[in-house]
Order: C-alpha cells, then sequence, then structure tokens
C-alpha cells in the first residue's frame, strides 16, 4: 500500500470507539513502522494559557493564550504535538511531513509561542494516534476509515467542529448521509 503520510483519515459514522468516532486524523508519518497522527478536529476544554502556566513558560503577553489545545489521541497524551505551517528545521525535533506542514514535539515551539512568536498556524495537540504495521490497512478494509490527501486550508483555516465534513468535502462526500451499517461487495 502507498503511503498515507499527508492524508486525512476520517472516522466513518459506525466508528463507535469513543478515542476516534467524528475524528479528523491528520497522518504525519506512515512507513515500514505503521504510521502515526493527531486528530485535529477536537479542541478540549484548555488553552494555551493553561499550558503555558503549567509548563512554567511565561506568555502572560502571547497573543496565542487563548488558542485552544486539542485531544491529539490516545497514545503519549502527556506529550505535546504541533502541527504546524513552516520549516521543521526551526525546531529542535521536528518531521517535515509535506512542503509547509511541520509536526513538531521539541519544547522550543511552546516557548516560541508563549514568546509570541512561532509558526503562522498550529495546532497545539495533547497525545497522538498511532497504528502498528498493517494494523491501518486492516481498518481501512473494515471500511472504518476514509481517506483523502490533506489540505493545509481543513487544517488551519477551518473551525474545528467543521474540518471533518470539510474533509470529506473534498472526496464530495456528506458524511450525515452515509449508513452506520458497513457492508462488503
Amino acid at each position: 500500500m502507498q503511503s498515507l503520510k499527508h492524508h486525512f483519515l476520517m472516522a466513518m459514522p459506525h466508528q463507535d470507539d469513543p478515542n476516534f468516532a467524528g475524528s479528523l486524523i491528520y497522518l504525519c508519518d506512515h512507513d515500514h513502522n505503521g504510521c502515526m497522527g493527531v486528530i485535529a478536529n477536537r479542541p478540549l476544554e484548555i488553552t494555551l494559557d493553561a499550558l503555558f502556566e503549567q509548563l512554567e513558560l511565561g506568555g502572560d503577553q502571547s497573543p496565542y493564550r487563548n488558542s485552544p489545545v486539542y485531544y491529539g489521541g490516545p497514545m503519549h497524551k502527556d506529550r505535546g504535538f504541533i502541527l504546524h505551517t513552516g520549516d521543521s528545521q526551526a525546531w529542535d525535533s521536528s518531521l517535515q511531513v509535506e512542503d509547509n506542514i511541520s509536526l513538531t514535539t521539541s519544547m522550543d515551539i511552546l516557548q516560541a509561542l508563549a514568546n509570541g512568536e512561532g509558526p503562522e498556524q498550529f495546532l497545539v495537540c495533547l497525545g497522538c494516534a498511532g497504528w502498528e504495521v498493517g494494523q491501518l490497512e486492516e481498518e481501512l478494509k473494515e471500511n472504518a476509515w476514509l481517506t483523502v490527501e490533506g489540505q493545509a486550508s481543513v487544517l488551519f483555516d477551518t473551525p474545528p467542529a467543521e474540518r471533518l465534513a470539510a474533509a470529506a468535502g473534498i472526496l464530495g462526500v456528506d458524511l450525515n448521509l452515509m449508513t452506520r451499517d458497513a457492508g462488503h461487495a
């Protein structure tokens, strides 16, 4: 199977796992070791202000203080995964996903955001989603997910509650019209 890096995974309506039901996942890596991504449409009830305070980063004057923190997935929930525009080379621990989209896990990017600097657009996520080798492929065969190539505009310019529908719209699909019952021809 081809790599699904820089693709969206859209939970099908029959997805009952509370970790993933109604989720839009952006896949940041997919290779012979498995794949990982972050849920991009589930803001938590905390803002960056609380995160800055907890990590003692300052940020009292940061223009990003009221930005939401997202539930990124059930794995590594105590770690931050920052999906952002721009080059990965500006940060200590970063992966270039696509030309202008990177995933960074180092504290330097959070300190930059607390200082009112850093990437132009970003999502700060707690946790990530991951699959072992072949696991996602099996879930795709079972119709648990729809996939489509990722778009920065859906991630960064679309309100969180509209991101899943916007990603499905790339395929011309309305998830509200799909049945919860899966079938195979």
